[in-house]
């Protein structure tokens, strides 16, 4: 969502990261899954909670690629890339508060993650382990003060009712939620497109998937399900995003060419659509928000529904890869690169 593209030592922005582009499509295809898929027994589908967790994890490698992946900005051009994110962030809570008054039914994450882009920019520039121990503190300690102050809810007033939700108590609460961006930012400053990065993240991801959903698993008071905030669901669904990370960039820069050339090719509409993520996610919200309209006046449309489902992936995927192939940016990150300035890639 804030835009993603391979960095030199000298700042050059040479071309996009095709990978991330196709997670970040995937987790876009899971969302649209997520709230229009019919699930009369209301079970947990595989894409609940975890496509939006992927998408938190890929927010969080789009801030290190942005300061420079594995080649952290220099001191001096800092100021730049915390002006950048500061505007972004800015830019999506707003769109985030318009998106939902217009009642789609939907949980809107855009300004829960502006929240969190602004929480991490202090910790944009440290070092990486610094980073993972950050990630483990604040994933043992935030479920269990979220739960806290859950208990103690009450009327604290307009605002600090405002920041308790944003932060601990909310659908995406962003202190719970920091450890996703975290695990994305020490994703890109390892190098997205080096090899040995690449499988570290599916072996890790993979080991601390199933970490998280075994104790959940073993232990009855522990829950991995997913919104439930808890540490187990952190590792669990956090481990899972990273392992998918992992795979994609591996399929699509280190595998032999024939492979990489087949997963790009087909998945050039994902990647579309990943590209351009802003824009599409802001589209699902009017697509939804009018289809509640139109069943709560005339109960015309099955939302949920199988054929609301089939038009909004197939209507995005086409749709976005016209739209990258002849006029490349989507619509609303155009808006974003005027607004920020040459670094909005």
């Amino acid at each position: 969502m804030l835009g993603d593209v391979a960095s030199d030592r000298s700042g050059t922005p040479p071309s996009r990261i095709v990978g991330v582009d196709i997670a970040r499509g995937l987790a876009i295809l899971g969302m649209f899954v997520a709230h229009t898929m019919p699930n009369p027994s209301d079970t947990e589908l595989v894409v609940d909670g975890r496509s939006s967790i992927l998408f938190a994890t890929l927010a969080g490698a789009s801030l290190g690629i942005l300061s420079g992946q594995d080649f952290p900005s220099p001191r001096g051009s800092r100021a730049a890339i915390y002006r950048v994110v500061l505007i972004r962030a800015l830019f999506v809570f707003l769109l985030g508060i318009v998106l939902t008054s217009l009642g789609s039914e939907i949980a809107i994450i855009l300004d829960y993650y502006a929240i969190m882009f602004v929480l991490v920019l202090p910790l944009l520039f440290l070092p990486r382990g610094v980073l993972a121990a950050l990630l483990v503190v604040v994933a043992l300690a935030a479920p269990a003060l979220a739960s806290a102050v859950a208990d103690q809810a009450g009327d604290v007033g307009t605002i600090l009712g405002g920041a308790r939700e944003y932060l601990l108590t909310g659908y995406y609460p962003a202190l719970v939620w920091i450890p996703f961006l975290l695990a994305g930012l020490i994703a890109a400053r390892s190098g997205l497109t080096r090899p040995a990065t690449q499988l570290f993240l599916i072996v890790l991801g993979s080991i601390s998937a199933v970490a998280g959903y075994q104790v959940a698993r073993l232990s009855p008071e522990v829950t991995a399900a997913a919104h439930s905030g808890s540490t187990a669901e952190i590792f669990g669904s956090g481990g899972v995003a990273v392992a998918v990370l992992g795979v994609v960039l591996l399929l699509t820069s280190s595998a032999p060419a024939v492979v990489r050339r087949f997963v790009t090719t087909v998945l050039s509409p994902v990647a579309a659509a990943g590209s351009m993520a802003l824009s599409v996610y802001t589209a699902q919200i009017l697509v939804l928000a009018v289809a509640v309209q139109i069943r709560d006046g005339s109960g015309a449309v099955d939302y949920p529904g199988w054929p609301l489902l089939f038009w909004l992936i197939a209507g995005t995927l086409v749709f976005s890869w016209l739209w990258q192939r002849f006029l490349g940016k989507g619509p609303l990150e155009r808006v974003l690169a005027i607004v920020t300035g040459p670094r909005s890639h």
